[in-house]
């Protein structure tokens, strides 16, 4: 099949349309404010204290590199295992950082990676369980050079 340039311009406009409202129906990739970002995480559950354990940096030389690693007390069975672990920085000026995926099969939830920080701020990790309770931790990493746009 062979196409010709209104149907390339047609198929172009459909994508860009599907793009604009797909956007605007997952507000995870469209929130830029952390509450409302774990708000979608967990949609709208209180997260409890203890299981999640997120480990950063009192004070980041460094905004363009910080390291951070999170674990989640769990036994990653098939019964009761961690799913997601959602990392969100409040003061980036995109807050959404990032987002790890687990199954049972995964061993342990524990994942580790850099970040960048605009600013002194709170990281906040979230953690969804496989009964659908959810974790939270949150830590303040005080930036002494900036990161991302600061």
């Amino acid at each position: 099949m062979e196409l010709n340039r209104r149907q390339i311009m047609a198929l172009a406009a459909g994508s860009a349309a599907f793009a604009a409202t797909t956007s605007l129906s997952f507000p995870v990739l469209a929130a830029n404010d952390a509450q409302d970002i774990i708000n979608a995480f967990t949609g709208g559950a209180e997260a409890g204290e203890g299981a999640l354990t997120l480990d950063a940096p009192e004070i980041a030389e460094n905004g363009n590199t910080v390291p951070i690693e999170v674990t989640v007390d769990s036994p990653m069975s098939e019964d009761d295992y961690v799913e997601a672990v959602l990392i969100v920085a409040d003061g980036n000026p995109n807050a959404s950082v990032a987002t790890f995926h687990f199954t049972p099969m995964s061993g342990e939830a524990l994942a580790s990676t850099r970040i960048r920080l605009a600013k002194t701020q709170d990281v906040i990790a979230v953690a969804k369980m496989s009964n659908g309770t959810f974790a939270m931790d949150r830590k303040t990493v005080k930036v002494t050079i900036g990161g991302c746009g600061g």
